[in-house]
């Protein structure tokens, strides 16, 4: 059973939001409160607190832990044997962000048989176009590309980040196919202007062989989003440069054609972002482990690759 120190520690930092106002509380050192919560931590088998440098913010399981004990110290070792003994099944709110296009597209679709095998916990999602702040804003995973990795951040590698040219083949219809990236310029171009840096987005492509080239694309339609960038596309206004993963559908139903099939842009890594491989929540390493599977069962890496035409091949 656990020590009235460790307890104590945590209360005070729990409500203080910090190591050093409790120990100046409970008249100890930081480093004293820190390691006694750490190992009421660890006693525990849950994480109660997210860190990083700059705030400390209790986990749900944290939270739920504080008011079992806060009003109650009498109650202190039943509140303990009851987190203690919960098994671990995953349960509680699983809080996720990721882009529209994308979650729309191949996780959401992943969530009723997820819900199905884990009734116990209630998905809040946020499809949303930025980067999030894990901890700050209390979210378990995050799901994307080019996250920043702070020592308290893990990241679990899904599939590469392959931005292709794409056009309606209504569009093309009488147009002679590009073959290299110098010939997208002769194309109106769908682009995107950054939420962030106020400019256009330009990209450069390459090859299987290495070979890189810049694309100029017109700028004959600007928007802020992809989801309308692919909108537009397939409305026949143009090129867009946009994720294999976001059109892989279109591509594969005839909606949009490839275009100059052999090169690509390499964005980088779609990714799953999380607080900690410590002690991570039974809901989040389900989650992850869930996700990780569905990708490996339908190849999505293979598929989401710039590198390969994701095209059907027919035979016969």
């Amino acid at each position: 059973m656990e020590t009235l120190a460790n307890l104590e520690s945590f209360i005070r930092s729990a409500e203080h939001g910090s190591f050093s106002e409790a120990a100046r509380w409970l008249s100890l050192t930081p480093a004293a409160v820190s390691r006694n919560v750490a190992m009421l931590e660890r006693n525990l088998g849950v994480r109660l607190f997210h860190r990083s440098t700059r705030k400390l913010t209790l986990t749900e399981a944290g939270e739920s832990f504080r008011l079992a004990i806060s009003d109650n110290l009498s109650g202190i070792q039943a509140a303990i044997a009851g987190i203690a003994g919960d098994g671990g099944e995953p349960a509680g709110v699983l809080k996720l962000s990721l882009a529209p296009t994308f979650g729309v597209a191949h996780i959401l679709p992943l969530l009723p048989g997820f819900l199905e095998r884990y009734p116990r916990i209630k998905p809040e999602w946020h499809f949303e176009n930025r980067q999030v702040d894990l901890i700050a804003e209390g979210y378990d995973v995050a799901i994307g590309g080019g996250f920043d990795l702070s020592p308290t951040i893990v990241a679990r590698t899904l599939a590469p980040a392959h931005v292709i040219a794409v056009a309606s083949p209504r569009y093309m219809a009488d147009k002679t196919p590009p073959r290299e990236p110098a010939d997208l310029q002769e194309f109106r171009g769908i682009v995107m202007r950054s939420l962030q840096s106020g400019r256009v987005r330009h990209w450069s492509m390459r090859d299987v062989t290495g070979r890189e080239e810049p694309v100029r694309l017109q700028e004959s339609l600007v928007v802020n989003d992809p989801s309308a960038m692919r909108g537009a596309a397939l409305l026949g206004m143009g090129v867009a440069m946009l994720a294999t993963a976001d059109v892989l559908a279109d591509l594969e139903n005839g909606s949009l054609v490839r275009l100059a099939p052999r090169w690509y842009s390499d964005a980088g890594a779609i990714s799953m972002y999380f607080p900690s491989r410590t002690l991570l929540p039974a809901k989040t390493r389900a989650f992850v482990d869930w996700v990780v599977t569905a990708f490996e069962v339908q190849k999505l890496a293979e598929r989401f690759a710039g590198s390969l035409d994701p095209r059907p091949t027919r035979t016969g």
